[in-house]
């Protein structure tokens, strides 16, 4: 049952339409937050993202579900902005210390500032983001540091962080899990990952199977033991 925004706690929720977005959405409404969720229409090659992102926020029920106009694209740098070749069929597994062409140029620092923005309109201090292990050591603004760095700029940087009694709260709470973990955790709150979608370069809709985030989410599955409902061409 749906619960009135004015009766329980507010969060802002950075939703993508993905699996690990998906499950931080269904933490923050087990934990009884009425959940105002944020997307972005940044400049992606694809909307497929954008159209899961809607669904999966009516399917739970959100107070409300924002999707705000960015054009990153003009900016660049990214292979999920402009022309650049998704990589395929990467080994996971091999050690690098390169950021992949797919990192879009301070996104998560752009992302949070507007859910911060919005979170301050709303009253509320606790932001929810899906970022996980698996990102960590690819992209810089999925680490711990790059979080605590930003609340603390968030609290000096607005009015409710300077005259609030409590300061912003960003949870991560996937940050140190692994994609099984996550999946197992998404099951247990009774997600259904058909919903969502994951793919970095998918072809009439369909999931590509072979770019790093759905291999990724492929061998989560794989290693939880359940079938992956997401559809791939």
């Amino acid at each position: 049952m749906k619960q009135h925004p004015s009766s329980v706690k507010k969060g802002v929720v950075l939703l993508s339409g993905g699996l690990d977005s998906t499950t931080v959405l269904a933490i923050a409404r087990a934990q009884g937050y009425a959940c105002y969720c944020l997307s972005f229409r940044y400049g992606q090659r694809q909307s497929i993202e954008l159209e899961k992102a809607g669904h999966i926020a009516r399917t739970f029920g959100c107070a409300r579900h924002m999707i705000l106009q960015l054009d990153l694209g003009k900016i660049g740098g990214s292979a999920l902005t402009t022309s650049l070749c998704v990589p395929k069929d990467r080994d996971l597994d091999q050690e690098t210390e390169e950021i992949p062409v797919t990192y879009v140029p301070a996104r998560n620092m752009i992302f949070l500032a507007h859910a911060v923005a919005w979170a301050e309109v709303l009253g509320a201090t606790d932001i929810f983001l899906g970022v996980n292990a698996v990102d960590y050591s690819g992209y810089p603004d999925c680490r711990p540091e790059f979080l605590e760095a930003f609340t603390k700029m968030a609290d000096l940087g607005t009015r409710a962080g300077v005259t609030g009694k409590t300061g912003f709260i960003i949870h991560a709470p996937l940050l140190s899990k692994s994609k099984k973990e996550i999946i197992e955790m998404g099951i247990g709150l009774g997600i259904d990952y058909g919903l969502t979608h994951s793919c970095y370069d998918p072809q009439d809709d369909k999931a590509c199977g072979r770019c790093d985030a759905c291999r990724l989410r492929l061998r989560g599955f794989a290693e939880a033991g359940i079938k992956d409902p997401g559809s791939y061409a």
